[in-house]
């Protein structure tokens, strides 16, 4: 049985936190969510933004195109209405190999400390 860390039971993320998850502007966030009706966080008192898990991967899908591929936004939101199937497959092995990298580096330095 696997255990869920606290990040996985968290419902709502900070447009901070989500920000930072991204490495962008909390602007870009509030940017994006005005493009793209996909990203809808609730919001509460004095608007504050609660963003789902939902919000995160979508925000992760546009990331993706934008960022990374180079996309412009009209691209991408014709993309995302074209085939948002490939998208988020597209996004998540991205993601995968990034984490695959990152312990490869961290194995590699380990083992550049024990010779």
């Amino acid at each position: 049985m696997a255990f869920k860390t606290n990040k996985e039971l968290k419902l709502y993320y900070s447009i901070s936190e989500v920000a930072r998850m991204f490495g962008v502007n909390e602007s870009l966030l509030r940017y994006w969510e005005k493009e793209f009706p996909i990203i809808s966080p609730k919001k509460v008192g004095g608007n504050i933004r609660q963003y789902r898990k939902e919000d995160i991967e979508n925000i992760r899908q546009i990331y993706y195109l934008v960022k990374e591929k180079g996309m412009t936004l009209a691209g991408a939101k014709q993309r995302l209405k074209v085939g948002p199937e490939s998208v988020a497959r597209n996004s998540e092995v991205l993601e995968r190999l990034k984490s695959i990298r990152d312990e490869l580096e961290q194995m590699r330095k380990e083992l550049d400390y024990v010779t």
